[in-house]
């Protein structure tokens, strides 16, 4: 005889099995005996993965995977298991993401990041990243002194790991006393160099030009992006390539620069070939984006000399004429925005030269990373 179970009873049946399995792990990772610990932490980490509700169900098991993370106690493997185990248990929930941090966990995780394991130093980088999307946490992972640590893994860490670490800097730099701490610790280089290598619409580029967005408005950071070599050009490939977040970050980051000394920065800007990747956001930016642009624009087109000594078809004239008509009346709006367009191709036409040098001085290259990642990794 044939038996047919309806949705309700196949998705009850599962609801227990997933209950009896979490009881499982927590009896497991409270265990004295190493081998079950090692199996109960592997157990959580895979029951949180996806599921929201188990994250819920075994948040209890936090200390009991905290405790694991000390070295002199147990081996990498279960450090290993522990860690992941926390990382998923933190991923979209903030009460774990703040109960793992008043367990006592940053402090273990923040000494992984000086670990000769690259795995343990990846995982603990990951964790940091999550951790740190929660408002609560961003003054507490200062204070254990991850932002040091974090810059040096986004100098000489594996690829996956430095975009974690640019990603966990730019959620701390949200807290402006984070800034500073930041700033202290000379990561323009390091931020320049994987802007350099990643796609520029991946979230890395974005996450980069947000960093290097707030530091600009720092005079040592302003100082910092012009002395690096192909720093400046690595802002504007983004104001081009980026994604529409990322250009806004790029543009705001130029902009902040020319405002706080235009006569500093205006040729440095200038120079790298700007102006078609601004008239292209003056049309198809977000609102923001396009008023920066336009602001920016401004300002690089005045000169400290007068108007006549200009010549009537430079490039800053034409863009004065366009700004001036898309500023004007509503019906020259729409005129103006097609000449805006068209301008774009003229003007990347007169730029090949510039773009020819670009590709000896900043050649990008794919870096594999986790595109998922956006203030907090993926669930592993």
């Amino acid at each position: 005889m044939d038996y047919y179970s309806s949705p309700s009873e196949s998705h009850h049946r599962t609801a227990v099995s997933t209950e009896a399995a979490v009881l499982k792990a927590l009896l497991l990772v409270q265990s004295d005996a190493l081998d079950s610990k090692l199996q109960g932490a592997c157990e959580i980490r895979r029951l949180t993965k996806t599921s929201q509700r188990c994250r819920r169900q075994l948040s209890e098991s936090i200390p009991h995977l905290v405790s694991m993370l000390h070295p002199l106690h147990y081996p990498d493997s279960h450090l290993e298991a522990a860690l992941l185990a926390l990382l998923n248990l933190a991923v979209k929930d903030e009460k774990n993401k703040i109960k793992i941090v008043e367990a006592g966990a940053l402090g273990p995780i923040v000494g992984f990041l000086q670990s000769e394991s690259l795995i343990l130093q990846e995982n603990a980088t990951a964790s940091l990243l999550t951790l740190s999307a929660s408002t609560v946490n961003k003054p507490l992972i200062s204070a254990a002194g991850a932002i040091p640590l974090l810059v040096e893994i986004l100098r000489c860490g594996s690829p996956q790991a430095k975009a974690d670490a640019v990603m966990a800097l730019s959620n701390l730099s949200t807290l402006p006393s984070n800034l500073s701490i930041i700033l202290n610790s000379n990561p323009v280089p390091s931020i320049v160099s994987l802007l350099k290598t990643c796609k520029k619409s991946s979230k890395t580029a974005e996450k980069c030009c947000s960093l290097i967005e707030s530091l600009v408005g720092f005079d040592e950071g302003r100082v910092a992006l012009t002395s690096e070599e192909g720093g400046v050009l690595a802002v504007v490939e983004v104001l081009e390539n980026g994604s529409l977040q990322s250009r806004d970050h790029a543009v705001g980051a130029l902009l902040t620069m020319c405002e706080s000394d235009r006569c500093k920065y205006r040729e440095p800007i200038l120079g790298e070939g700007v102006i078609p990747g601004l008239l292209e956001l003056t049309v198809q930016g977000t609102p923001k984006s396009q008023s920066k642009a336009k602001t920016l624009l401004r300002l690089l087109r005045d000169s400290p000399y007068p108007r006549s000594e200009l010549q009537p078809d430079t490039i800053e004239n034409i863009v004065c004429n366009i700004i001036y008509q898309i500023d004007g009346k509503d019906d020259q709006s729409s005129k103006a925005k097609k000449m805006l367009a068209e301008m774009v191709q003229v003007s990347m036409e007169q730029s090949l030269r510039h773009l020819q040098r670009r590709a000896l001085v900043c050649t990008p290259t794919d870096m594999p990373m986790n595109n998922s990642c956006t203030s907090e990794v993926s669930s592993k």
